[in-house]
């Protein structure tokens, strides 16, 4: 055993070294080309090495290249422990990693994955040598720390071992040798764990930038779901036809797609001549707008994936009419390209029934003062420590989520804008000229800061003010962006440099919905759905377009429509709501109450009452006009009540009748509300000339005691004798 560990006394020329040379030549060779420090520890274990292997072919009586992967993968050990067990006990853990280059160098081996916890950082560095590999690491490492992967700092530990397994696998030090087909058959037969797929990705994504293989794809192939079917293959071919030759947006060729499919489901099960597109009538467009008009969720449906808990309910007016047109510009599309024969008109046959179109509208919902409030506050206050966080840290860098959190909250855009948002978008001006973001010489309250929106859903490009906070959220993510490649917008087409991007990746429209709001919502205490429904990054742009609306000094419409950059003023009326308070003021402000109805206070003379006297015709209630008291029982029907004659039932206040009356003590007050007619408001609002009109109306006209005011001798010139409004 000394012999052949080649101890410090062993014998170099014992015959039995020339039996075992053609074992140890290749051995010996393989030791020599390990790039291993030349220490007295790293000697041994190399020596140790090849006994170990030299033992095992004794004892499978074969010599190593002629060994398989299994007897390989036994010799190693699947981990440290292992190796021990199978080993003699002089081996110690440093052998381990010469005995699996020996292995990867002599006998083929590449089944790293079976092996556990081993150092392949060391080991690639020992087969391919330690300059080369790091070289190549940094080539990997640069494209990763420009777009700001954590995996790019010098520190990280976990690339460099995904790296050096991939050298492995691939026997080839070149970053410029790892193709799509070793990141493909990595994934295909798991020969990373889990853990470190992200990684992979990341790796697959850098190579791709460095120009050697194509960049990897999302999950289910690009990011989308598998396509739909399930329809008959000839609708299924006329659809495919549509949705390669349509000029839509992907987005909304896709959703059209599905809507046909649903259509050609129902066709095939109820209409099977309808089954071919050329064959519709506007009899077969009738018979299926009538059978969608009752149809539930569900029907007809491939895929119930997130319709839990709605399956059977009937479906929305929106969910019809989304269908209905789907179905509308498939065929006037067919029609108009010379496809399909003109058999009916698509813009009549497939209307939407007033039935649908009543319940249509749209619905921003505006968020509730108070809540929104709260989550200005928790915007404002965002902290890193409030974001969530991986083994790996922050996804995103605080400050990228303070900017977009607070552009939410600020700007009034749809999430798919903001997301568009172009690197640069904020520019500040004072007195109309243009200064700089740090121009210590202007106060930022003195600053108009600007954005630039891009080309969205309804109009071109265009530029609006904003709060400079929002502005100086932007900036700092901008000092600190790390540089990213340009990335193609797909609504104009253009490459362009979007200022929401991170590692190489722009951040998703769906980040707000699915993070940004959840986490204000925890910070701010306040739950994530209210009585109009969840908390969406669309109820936003409502709420601020509805406080801008609603402010004490407030946008006009035309102007509020320029800010939110809508074509048409109609659009601004859907979410410029008008708050119940504002309504309110109006409505006081209005004077309805105070300018149809007059309140006057009436006094009972209960003692008349309970004596009788009321019973035998002595007045007891008195009407209170300020300057008199009148008794006519039936004051609200008397046509001279706004301008009293003073008739037999009318008793000066300043009468000693008056004055007793008051006097006593059993006299209850009460209130009584007078509507006016047509001709008294008028004589309230019009002033002199329409009281004037009124009293020569009444000049004839009888007062309850039977004179007229022109018998009584009242002037048709006098002053109005108004009822007091008592408050």
């Amino acid at each position: 055993m000394e012999n052949l560990r080649r101890l410090h006394r062993h014998d170099p020329a014992a015959p039995g070294w020339a039996l075992i040379r053609r074992l140890l030549q290749p051995l010996e060779a393989a030791n020599a080309s390990l790039d291993s420090p030349p220490t007295s520890h790293r000697r041994r274990a190399m020596a140790d090495a090849t006994a170990v292997i030299l033992l095992r072919c004794a004892q499978l009586e074969r010599s190593y290249w002629g060994w398989s992967v299994e007897e390989w993968t036994e010799a190693i050990g699947a981990d440290q422990a292992g190796f021990r067990r199978s080993a003699p006990a002089w081996a110690d853990d440093a052998v381990r990693s010469y005995v699996s280059s020996h292995a990867y160098l002599l006998g083929g081996f590449n089944e790293f994955h079976r092996l556990g916890s081993l150092q392949r950082l060391t080991m690639a560095r020992r087969i391919f040598g330690r300059d080369r590999v790091d070289a190549e690491i940094t080539k990997v490492r640069a494209v990763l720390d420009q777009w700001g992967y954590r995996l790019g700092r010098g520190d990280d530990t976990l690339l460099p071992m995904v790296i050096c397994q991939l050298f492995l696998l691939n026997r080839s030090p070149h970053v410029e040798d790892l193709t799509t087909e070793l990141f493909d058959r990595i994934r295909s037969e798991r020969l990373l764990g889990d853990l470190r797929l992200n990684t992979l990705h990341a790796v697959q994504r850098s190579v791709a930038a460095l120009g050697f293989c194509h960049p990897p794809l999302l999950a289910n192939g690009g990011g989308r779901t598998p396509r739909a079917g399930g329809a008959p293959a000839i609708w299924t071919e006329w659809v495919d036809r549509w949705h390669a030759t349509s000029t839509l947006t992907p987005k909304t060729r896709g959703n059209v797609r599905a809507d046909l499919l649903k259509i050609g489901r129902w066709a095939a099960a109820e209409q099977p001549d309808a089954a071919d597109p050329a064959n519709w009538t506007r009899q077969t467009c009738a018979t299926w707008i009538g059978a969608l008009d009752r149809m539930n969720v569900g029907d007809y449906t491939q895929r119930t994936v997130g319709l839990a808990g709605r399956i059977g309910e009937p479906l929305q007016a929106p969910t019809k009419a989304g269908r209905i047109a789907a179905a509308r510009t498939f065929f006037r599309d067919c029609q108009e390209w010379e496809w399909l024969p003109r058999r009916f008109a698509p813009e009549c046959a497939l209307a939407t029934p007033r039935s649908i179109g009543a319940l249509l509208g749209p619905n921003p919902r505006v968020i509730a003062d108070d809540v929104w409030a709260k989550l200005l506050w928790a915007g404002l206050n965002l902290q890193a420590a409030d974001l969530p966080a991986t083994r790996a840290g922050f996804f995103y860098p605080v400050e990228l989520v303070r900017a977009i959190t607070l552009t939410w909250l600020f700007s009034g855009q749809r999430s798919d804008e903001i997301a568009r948002l172009r690197r640069g978008c904020i520019r500040w001006q004072h007195d109309g000229q243009t200064i700089g973001g740090d121009d210590s010489e202007v106060l930022v309250r003195d600053a108009v800061c600007l954005l630039d929106v891009p080309t969205h859903k309804t109009g071109t490009a265009f530029t609006k003010p904003v709060d400079p906070l929002m502005g100086e959220a932007i900036e700092a993510w901008q000092a600190v962006r790390p540089v990213q490649p340009q990335m193609v917008d797909r609504r104009t087409g253009e490459k362009v440099d979007f200022l929401f991007a991170f590692r190489a990746r722009r951040v998703p429209s769906t980040y707000i919905n699915g993070t940004v709001i959840p986490l204000l919502c925890r910070k701010a205490g306040v739950p994530a759905a209210d009585v109009r429904g969840n908390i969406t990054s669309h109820r936003a742009r409502s709420t601020i377009a509805s406080q801008l609306y609603n402010a004490k000094e407030p946008m006009t419409l035309f102007e509020l429509q320029a800010w939110l950059g809508h074509r048409s003023p109609q659009s601004t009326t859907f979410y410029a709501k008008i708050t119940p308070t504002t309504l309110n003021k109006a409505y006081d402000d209005a004077g309805y109450f105070a300018r149809n109805v007059r309140t006057i206070e009436v006094l009972l003379d209960r003692d008349a009452v309970t004596s009788g006297q009321a019973a035998a015709g002595k007045p007891w209630q008195y009407y209170d006009l300020g300057h008199g008291l009148c008794s006519y029982t039936f004051f609200e029907q008397c046509q001279h009540r706004m301008a009293c004659a003073k008739c037999d039932f009318y008793t000066p206040k300043d009468s000693t009748k008056a004055q007793l009356l008051e006097a006593k003590g059993n006299l209850q007050r009460m209130l009584v509300s007078i509507p006016l007619t047509d001709d008294e408001r008028a004589a309230v609002d019009d002033g002199q000339v329409a009281l004037d009109k009124l009293l020569a109306q009444l000049a004839d006209v009888p007062t309850p005691a039977g004179p007229t005011p022109r018998q009584l001798g009242v002037p048709a010139t006098a002053t109005m004798l108004p009822i007091v409004t008592i408050k």
